[in-house]
């Protein structure tokens, strides 16, 4: 069970605000939308944002993108050290006018860790602006990846999805879940396909890959995350593992975060 948190007000960027929060486990914010741009991002752990209909899940590597008036929600599986940055719209000049998420640079990191210095600091205004500056620019040259897990809009579907990413070792097959929701497996198979925009098959290995990254970067062990996602054997999500990501679930825990 999740439970809500209530979301600062920290008024009107100027034209940057830095707001420092560490999120309990299973916490989150509410679907919630800014008049101004946010970039969601932790220092450690792991967060969830949810995003106009697609999932996110964002390990300290990687950032989120979210433009003004956009929907959303940002919460924590195990708990995470958040930083929001919240820009006026006048500096985001040939900023991506989309969400999304991408790479976090090891120069961006360390800008934000000193932008969230600088909050109480009125005596160096200048200094600032140039951080500030920097964060924009290294925002601009930011490369989108394709991190999203699709998310359907409303219908028996939806009750899929909540219930597959509730429980992602659930076994059951296109057959018996459209006997659940009434469907027949022919007409579930379209209606996926039409909301999803991909197979059930594939969403399925799209989200236990995303749940994995959120548990290793929780500090599960690779034999718990692999029975907790339905895996038939550690080798088995270390294959699966290793096929999506180019790397083994031990050696992508094992690299630096910054």
């Amino acid at each position: 069970m999740w439970q809500e948190l209530v979301q600062p007000d920290l008024g009107a960027p100027r034209p940057l605000i830095v707001r420092i929060e560490s999120i309990p486990p299973r916490h989150s914010f509410a679907d919630h939308t800014h008049p101004w741009n946010q970039l969601v991002y932790a220092i450690s752990g792991v967060l969830t944002v949810t995003i106009e209909g697609s999932c996110f899940v964002i390990p300290s590597e990687q950032a989120a993108w979210v433009p003004i008036g956009t929907r959303h929600r940002v919460g924590s599986l195990f708990g995470a050290e958040f930083r929001s940055l919240w820009l006026d719209d006048e500096i985001c000049s040939g900023i991506a006018p989309k969400c999304g998420v991408f790479s976090v640079s090891p120069l961006l990191r360390a800008l934000i860790i000193e932008a969230a210095t600088l909050q109480d600091d009125r005596d160096d205004a200048d200094y600032a602006g140039r951080v500030t500056d920097l964060i924009v620019d290294q925002l601009r040259r930011a490369q989108p990846l394709a991190a999203a897990l699709p998310w359907p809009r409303q219908g028996p579907v939806v009750v899929l999805c909540e219930a597959l990413y509730a429980e992602p070792a659930d076994q059951r097959g296109p057959e018996q879940w459209a006997t659940s929701l009434g469907l027949s497996a022919r007409t579930l198979a379209r209606r996926f396909n039409d909301e999803v925009g991909m197979p059930l098959s594939q969403w399925r290995r799209r989200l236990r890959l995303i749940k994995a990254v959120e548990m290793l970067g929780g500090g599960c062990s690779v034999t718990q995350t692999a029975l907790d996602l339905g895996y038939g054997s550690p080798s088995a999500f270390i294959y699966a593992f290793r096929r999506e990501m180019g790397s083994s679930p031990q050696a992508y825990c094992r690299r630096p975060q910054s």
